[in-house]
């Protein structure tokens, strides 16, 4: 890297990190960050370990391809929904009604597990609990532009995307250390969904801080004499954030590359699930031995925070992402050796690759798509990967011997990968099509 490279990503960083001194709303739109990304991972662990091992259950892989669905669904079935509303509410009065709705299902869900009652009730108030954690994610992004000056945003974003992914990490290591204060048992993950209810009521009192419309959207929501159109909008969010993303080559060849990772990534958790759980050491590793890929993965996160600016200012947006799919698809290869150690190295280094990615991607769609459809976009963005991911799971459960341990697999992700180094690269050379000017919902 050049010393003018260097320079400019250190400027990028040092102006990133004064800016959380500085600008009280932006240190305040990380703190709901953290937090509700925070509560998800707490969400998440404590009922996935409750399907995955519990030792009351016995989890196929059918079974455990079911409980990532219900928990990545929402994404997918909410995100349209939201994306619609996030362009034409308030989006500090969206942040403090779904984080209400948001704790209180929660609870419900604690309720109903620590009942002991079956997966379909639990996967179905899971289900609405994603949902509201939704409206809270997919704002998040679409608010950052507004808090923080444009020559910041990808130092920024990554700063706030990579630690509110390490707060993620944080919550999942809470639920496991608190099952083992409360039980394994579905009592125990009960009393563990409680404590992250908690934690989604901290965000709901902290999005009221925020001054009203100081997060967008930049429009005016109600113009005189036009009545609200959101509701009646809510079915085309998805359209309009696909077409918004195909008119910007950026985004389109991003969201490419960040698909494919999903895909691995979805073949990759599944089959570390299943090792962890029934093939490594008799079974032995367990939740411990998922734990040690899940971090290993979170501190590739956080390296990817730090090289990802500096990247971008000295190769630039399509470089960077070209390199970590090329680094990606390589380090997939090394799975085929099903060993645990190699595979906690390169979920590691997959860590890095796919988050330089996904922050390549967030600068991609703030900085060139227009604010009336970027909640959209990132909506779309929600919709598409984590169908994407279920997808893959799914297909992975199909396939993959019980106890997870599939080379065929493995190598399919690499392919995958390496079809997407071509893909993105001519999505890159595309013209774009500029957006209508004053474009509404």
């Amino acid at each position: 890297m050049t010393d003018s490279g260097q320079a400019v990503g250190r400027g990028a960083g040092h102006a990133a990190w004064r800016s959380f001194r500085d600008i009280p709303d932006l240190l305040r739109l990380l703190g709901v960050r953290l937090l509700s990304q925070y509560t998800e991972g707490l969400f998440q662990a404590a009922l996935g370990s409750a399907i995955v091992f519990n030792p009351e259950r016995n989890a196929t892989p059918a079974a455990i391809a079911g409980g990532l669905a219900v928990l990545l669904l929402p994404y997918s079935a909410i995100g349209p929904f939201a994306g619609a509303l996030l362009d034409h509410w308030d989006r500090r009065k969206v942040f403090i009604v779904a984080n209400l709705i948001r704790t209180a299902l929660i609870l419900l869900c604690a309720a109903v597990l620590g009942a002991g009652a079956g997966e379909t009730a639990i996967f179905v108030v899971a289900l609405a609990v994603g949902g509201a954690g939704r409206f809270v994610a997919s704002g998040l992004s679409a608010a950052l532009p507004h808090v923080v000056d444009r020559p910041q945003l990808v130092a920024m974003n990554s700063v706030t995307t990579t630690l509110g992914a390490g707060a993620t990490a944080l919550g999942a290591g809470t639920a496991v250390g608190l099952r083992a204060i409360f039980g394994s048992d579905d009592a125990g993950s009960g009393a563990v969904l409680g404590c992250a209810a908690l934690v989604a009521l901290c965000g709901a009192a902290l999005s009221a801080r925020f001054r009203p419309g100081v997060l967008g959207p930049d429009h005016d929501v109600n113009p005189p004499g036009v009545r609200p159109t959101a509701l009646r909008d809510i079915g085309a969010g998805l359209a309009h954030g696909a077409l918004a993303a195909w008119r910007a080559p950026s985004v389109t060849a991003a969201l490419s590359g960040m698909g494919a990772h999903r895909t691995v990534f979805g073949f990759n958790t599944l089959m570390l699930l299943l090792l962890t759980r029934h093939h490594f050491t008799d079974g032995t590793l367990g939740l411990a031995g998922f734990g040690a890929v899940a971090g290993a993965t979170a501190v590739g996160m956080f390296v990817a925070a730090v090289i990802t600016p500096l990247s971008v200012a000295r190769w630039g947006r399509r470089t960077t992402v070209v390199g970590a799919l090329v680094v990606a698809c390589l380090t997939q290869l090394t799975v085929l050796t099903l060993d645990f150690l190699v595979l906690v190295i390169a979920a590691g280094v997959l860590g890095v690759a796919g988050q330089v990615v996904k922050l390549s991607g967030d600068a991609a769609m703030q900085l060139d798509v227009p604010d009336e459809r970027r909640g959209q976009v990132f909506s779309f963005q929600d919709a598409l990967f984590n169908t994407t991911f279920v997808a893959a799971v799914s297909f992975a459960a199909a396939v993959v011997p019980f106890d997870g341990a599939s080379r065929p697999l493995a190598a399919f992700g690499a392919v995958i990968y390496a079809v997407s180094v071509v893909t993105v690269l001519a999505l890159y050379r595309r013209k774009g099509t500029p957006a209508p000017a004053g474009a509404s919902n």
